[in-house]
């Protein structure tokens, strides 16, 4: 005697399962321009690697005779695959089914995805789209309310899985409540421009509560949100969304327990833009663009860079050196003359946190001309977030070469050095504790108000001062490891990766910091 029938009956119902929310479900779904949880998985996974868990997990309906009558499939997929080869954690809500509002199977196999990718310490992606709970069926009399109080918290392991293994999130469309609350609980988070939305509470919990009536792009659409740091980037589609999920991940080990992967690099290491020697502009108010430096020091095509239009005076991102991959801290001069604003400390203090947990080495490219000042400075609290940031570079625990391109004035100037910093100078920088101009007509205001032209008298106290403030000085004293060619950059940099194996294999395992301001 078999178990034949049994076996049927089991592949019946993994058939079942893959039905989703039924034909008109799904086509709703691709009617909206969205793809379904199934087609994501495919769509972001190596082909055939997708190994589910739970497949028969549904809500069933039987009969007096214990016959199948209904089945409601769970609406959350979760299970294994890969990422060129690499193996990850996947999961997701089914928008065909209740809206992606977990059904009881659902909830159970959505709980169950951050211990999975946690046991197996694997990376952890999630695609999602859906509400957090629903009002409906809250009312029942009779059996088990609520989770046992010796339960461990259900959010201890969203935030835990942080610490160990890369965590990545994308919002394919509306996302709301508890759904938003796993998006922001990531490394790296994405939203398709067009087709998705993330918010706390929906256009009619919000009229109800605060009398505000807005659409849905309104509340929680991509223009909201590219500025906001909900998310970091934005994604044309879906599929862009999955290129840089990949992309992203490329970067980072699995876990914290192994070392970030030195890829073969087919760009010389020796190369030098001719380009660099004129990339800053001898007048020093003079806007530049660091992007294109970056482009010609790192692996050719190498450069992620991440939240763009939130905190936009610094610029975070990942890169590769001569196959090495790097965090890339930089200052955008094009706002705020790269001033360190409230929303530019907390990316700048994220982004540092994210590299210390992996072990990623960081390459800084400085012109930092302080904290940003003024009546909305001080209004979002920016020195208490500046000094977080300041306090993350200064318990690093990573190799960390320092580039000073420009200026680097201030307090703030001290985010962009770690313990042990490379420290390489190029002949454009200028340091000091205030910037020239705003220094010389707070130490000097009573000789200018003096003089007969007074600002001729403070231009030569600028052009005074600004000869001691040179680069050689500081090369003479020691207080720079080397005075640079900006166009020797790469291959100096190429060569400090060298040197850095040997610390990259001996750092693994979780890092731990303190409380900071």
């Amino acid at each position: 005697m078999s178990w034949e029938k049994e076996v049927r009956e089991l592949e019946r119902r993994r058939q079942l399962a893959k039905q989703q929310g039924g034909r008109d479900g799904i086509a709703r779904q691709h009617a909206k321009g969205r793809l379904t949880i199934r087609e994501r998985v495919d769509a972001l996974l190596d082909e055939g690697s997708f190994r589910e868990q739970g497949q028969a997990t549904a809500i069933p309906d039987y009969d007096d005779n214990d016959e199948l009558l209904g089945f409601v499939p769970a609406n959350y997929v979760v299970g294994f695959g890969k990422i060129d080869g690499r193996r990850v954690v996947v999961g997701g809500e089914d928008f065909t089914l209740k809206g992606g509002s977990p059904n009881a199977a659902g909830l159970r196999k959505s709980v169950y995805a951050e211990h999975l990718a946690s046991q197996y310490r694997v990376p952890f992606v999630r695609m999602l789209e859906g509400g957090g709970g629903s009002v409906k069926g809250g009312g029942r009399k009779g059996g088990t309310v609520g989770e046992p109080v010796f339960s461990e918290p259900r959010f201890k392991i969203i935030a835990d899985v942080m610490s160990e293994v890369p965590v990545i999130s994308g919002a394919m469309g509306a996302v709301a409540g508890f759904p938003a609350g796993r998006l922001v609980a990531s490394h790296f988070s994405v939203m398709t421009r067009h087709t998705a939305q993330v918010l706390i509470g929906g256009p009619a919990l919000v009229e109800r509560a605060l009398g505000v009536r807005l659409t849905k792009d309104e509340l929680g659409g991509a223009e909201i949100h590219a500025s906001s740091g909900i998310i970091d980037n934005l994604a044309e589609d879906e599929y862009d969304a999955f290129r840089q999920m990949r992309q992203f991940l490329s970067y980072l080990p699995s876990n914290v327990f192994e070392r970030t992967k030195r890829l073969p690099c087919n760009d010389t290491r020796e190369r030098m833009e001719q380009d660099l020697l004129s990339a800053v502009p001898r007048e020093a108010n003079t806007p530049f663009d660091m992007r294109a430096i970056l482009e010609m020091v790192f692996d050719l095509g190498s450069f992620f860079e991440m939240a763009p239009y939130y905190g936009p005076s610094q610029i975070c991102g990942f890169a590769r050196l001569d196959g090495q991959p790097v965090g890339v801290l930089a200052n955008d001069n094009n706002h705020y003359a790269g001033a360190m604003t409230a929303e530019a400390a907390q990316k700048y203090r994220r982004f540092v946190e994210t590299c210390d947990t992996f072990h990623v080495p960081v390459v800084n490219f400085v012109d930092q001309p302080g904290f940003m000042i003024g009546p909305e400075a001080e209004k979002n609290g920016t020195i208490r977030y500046g000094m977080a940031a300041v306090a993350a570079a200064a318990q690093a625990t990573i190799p960390w070469a320092v580039i000073q391109v420009h200026k680097g004035f201030g307090v703030a100037t001290a985010a962009h050095y770690a313990p042990g910093s490379y420290v390489l100078a190029w002949p454009s920088v200028e340091s000091g504790a205030l910037p020239l101009e705003g220094g010389v007509a707070v130490a000097f205001h009573r000789e200018i108000a003096a003089a007969g032209d007074p600002d001729a008298k403070r231009k030569q106290l600028e052009d005074g001062l600004r000869q001691a403030r040179s680069p050689f000085p500081r090369a003479e004293s020691f207080a720079v490891h080397e005075l640079i060619d900006p166009r020797e950059t790469r291959p100096m940099l190429c060569e400090w990766v060298d040197w850095i194996q040997t610390q990259l294999d001996q750092l693994t395992g979780q890092v731990r910091f303190g409380m900071r301001p």
